[in-house]
């Protein structure tokens, strides 16, 4: 595959004619999102209930399984099951939970299959007794620790890379937790945003690159709050104080917080994905509004690909704040043109290949009062594999619009991310084996525009130099061996090797 192949990313037409191909309907066409962890130091308050509620607004960050841990002081108690927050937990087990410390973790699996075992928060051993770990992001050097950890004589009960930091910390037992946590910070190559509690201590920390997001809430000024993002902070009435820096560990207990800076000199490397799909609209990172944001990379979208049409919409949830920056911009009316089903992860009942075939469907239904006879311009935040923007232009053709106008609020997605996010095989990734024409024809678009990576930083407001673009332009700021198959499944599969 020559250079120009794989830069190239810009507005084509229709017109190559590829030879139509037939996929099995993909959930989703953004990336899996993540993880999400929530932490809360409160005492004499309902911990576990402020937990639920902590990551009921996280729940975008993962729908495979949940699990909250509590601490009372002498013990630390785990629940944790598959499903949604909701499922996981009743009034009669929240109620049950009793302490002055909670973490909570919703998961998607990026490392380890998705089975209870792999659930979270893992429970460890630390000098300090119990402890109890959620781990949001992904090592890239799991797989030689826990064979270090193996000869060791340690044995593993999971196949993810959240073990393998319990277990380290549960290596350095011998020195008190203040000094342990630094050094098992050094051990670690990859992501990870941390929450952890042992009886008496509420524990984040955060990689020294900062890829995924951790901030601190004041709680009532009585207590703390961790979270993944911003957007867990009001509903349990907490405040933003500030984002969990690069490197840092934070320790909250009944004298206060304690800050510990590990003196890592790493550049910081923020996923700029979050900013574009990854997190919630109404959070809050590194400063910056992620609607505002968003809205702002509509309008440079606008301005760089124009299109002549009737109406813009947007594909939702994600890709409605820059639908509607690309409608201000081009003073094209917004409008409806798709209605979500919010409700398609709420099921473990597995559809049968014709509801597959129909996925789309089962997802979004289409206004044809609205899109019969336009020219439309459809904004997404990204293309992924294809199939479901695919699909979905299919659907919008057959309620009557006559022109379809692809944009997309961020360049062509070319390279795995190994930090987080659940795309490891470069095979998938469309823009990785087509050209931005053959794109437009394959997905049955008029024309295709993606941002431009200087226009996504142009909308974020910060220098690209604090960021990993790296599934743009394959840039990783943390070295990935190249000696090691990196999927979500690669503990499993060294472990039956």
């Amino acid at each position: 595959m020559s250079d120009e192949r794989l830069t190239n990313a810009g507005f084509r037409g229709k017109g190559l004619g590829l030879r139509e191909r037939r996929e099995p309907f993909a959930p989703g066409e953004s990336p899996k999102c993540e993880c999400g962890v929530f932490g809360v130091y409160a005492p004499g308050q309902e911990v576990a209930r402020i937990a639920y509620f902590g990551l009921f607004q996280l729940q975008h960050r993962g729908q495979e399984s949940a699990g909250i841990a509590v601490a009372d002081g002498e013990r630390v108690q785990v629940h944790r099951d598959m499903g949604l927050i909701s499922q996981v937990f009743d009034e009669e087990r929240i109620a049950s939970m009793h302490g002055h410390i909670a973490i909570g973790h919703t998961r998607y699996s990026t490392s380890g299959s998705s089975k209870l075992c792999n659930a979270q928060p893992i429970l460890g051993r630390c000098s300090e007794g119990e402890i109890a770990m959620g781990h949001n992001g992904n090592l890239v050097n799991a797989i030689g620790l826990r064979r270090v950890l193996e000869q060791q004589g340690m044995e593993f009960s999971t196949t993810v890379d959240s073990e393998v930091i319990v277990k380290l910390l549960a290596a350095l037992s011998d020195l008190p937790l203040a000094n342990a946590l630094p050094q098992l910070m050094q051990r670690l190559e990859g992501a990870y945003s941390i929450v952890a509690c042992t009886p008496q201590k509420l524990i984040g920390f955060r990689d020294p690159h900062g890829v995924r997001p951790l901030c601190i809430g004041r709680l009532n000024n009585r207590g703390w709050v961790l979270a993944s993002e911003t957007c867990a902070l009001p509903v349990v009435g907490a405040h933003y104080v500030r984002e969990v820096e690069p490197g840092e560990i934070v320790i909250f207990d009944e004298t206060g917080i304690r800050e510990i800076k590990t003196g890592a000199n790493s550049r910081q490397a923020m996923c700029v994905f979050e900013f574009i799909y990854l997190a919630r609209p109404d959070s809050h990172l590194m400063g910056k509004s992620v609607y505002t944001v968003r809205r702002r990379m509509g309008n440079l979208l606008a301005q760089e690909y124009p299109a002549k049409a009737d109406l813009v919409i947007g594909v939702p949830d994600s890709g409605i704040p820059a639908a509607i920056g690309y409608a201000e911009a081009s003073r094209i009316p917004y409008g409806e043109g798709l209605i979500r089903n919010r409700y398609i992860h709420r099921t473990f009942i597995q559809p049968d290949q014709r509801m597959r075939e129909m996925g789309v469907r089962m997802k979004f239904t289409p206004l044809p009062e609205t899109l019969r006879g336009k020219r439309i311009v459809v904004v997404e935040d990204s293309i992924v594999r294809g199939t479901t923007t695919r699909n979905l232009i299919h659907v919008l053709r057959e309620a009557g619009a006559r022109e379809i106008h692809m944009r997309v609020s961020s360049p062509p997605y070319m390279w795995p991310c190994f930090y987080g996010i659940d795309t490891p095989d470069r095979d998938k990734l469309i823009a990785s084996r087509l050209t931005v024409d053959e794109i437009c024809e394959y997905i049955g678009a008029d024309t295709l525009g993606y941002l431009s990576l200087d226009n996504v930083f142009k909308a974020v407001g910060i220098s690209r130099k604090h960021f990993c673009a790296a599934c743009f332009d394959g840039k990783y700021p943390i070295k990935i061996p190249k000696d090691m198959k990196l999927t979500k499944l690669a503990l499993e599969e060294a472990n039956e090797g």
